[in-house]
């Protein structure tokens, strides 16, 4: 039997550089988060969630998407996406309202305000991806990070969900 041949009740462990290479990423997935969550809320008084919510909604057609299009657009559960895009609402940033093609669907529309919103958002939030991610990297470094990224993605996000605005 090799390595990776295996009885159903035989665990899979990773093999060392595996676990070397998972505890890197994991911490890059752990702390990224909070370092980009500080800079907004400081800058802009955002989460990244909600940055992102309103980034999405900002390349939209007509800036406009249904509630199940955003909350899978943003890899969110719609109670999440829901809970979120009500406090966008009370801001003033975002406005819900009947979908014309289907009424039971609601449509999240990224209001003017919204839309200065992040607008003066983006360039502090790119500077601080920047700064965390891709100065650290030569462009061969970029494109082994793409490709990767792609690899992982195809596997855990068949449908490409979180790469459609960003094809190519």
């Amino acid at each position: 039997m090799t390595t990776h041949e295996r009885t159903p009740d035989q665990p899979v462990w990773l093999r060392d550089d595996e676990l070397r290479a998972w505890v890197r990423f994991i911490g890059v997935v752990e702390l990224l988060p909070g370092i980009l969550d500080s800079q907004l809320q400081r800058d802009s008084g955002l989460s990244h969630f909600e940055y992102y919510t309103l980034a999405i909604l900002s390349e939209a057609p007509g800036r406009t998407l249904r509630m199940t299009g955003l909350a899978a657009r943003t890899n969110s559960t719609l109670p999440r996406l829901s809970h979120v895009v009500t406090r966008l609402e009370k801001r003033g940033l975002v406005a819900r309202a009947e979908c014309p093609e289907d009424r039971r669907a609601m449509n999240a529309t990224l209001t003017d305000d919204g839309w200065q919103t992040v607008v003066a958002a983006a360039p502090g939030h790119a500077a601080q991806v920047r700064d965390s991610v891709f100065a650290a990297l030569t462009p061969q470094d970029v494109a082994d990070l793409h490709r990767l990224s792609d690899t992982i993605l195809e596997r855990i996000d068949p449908e490409g969900r979180r790469s459609l605005p960003y094809e190519g």
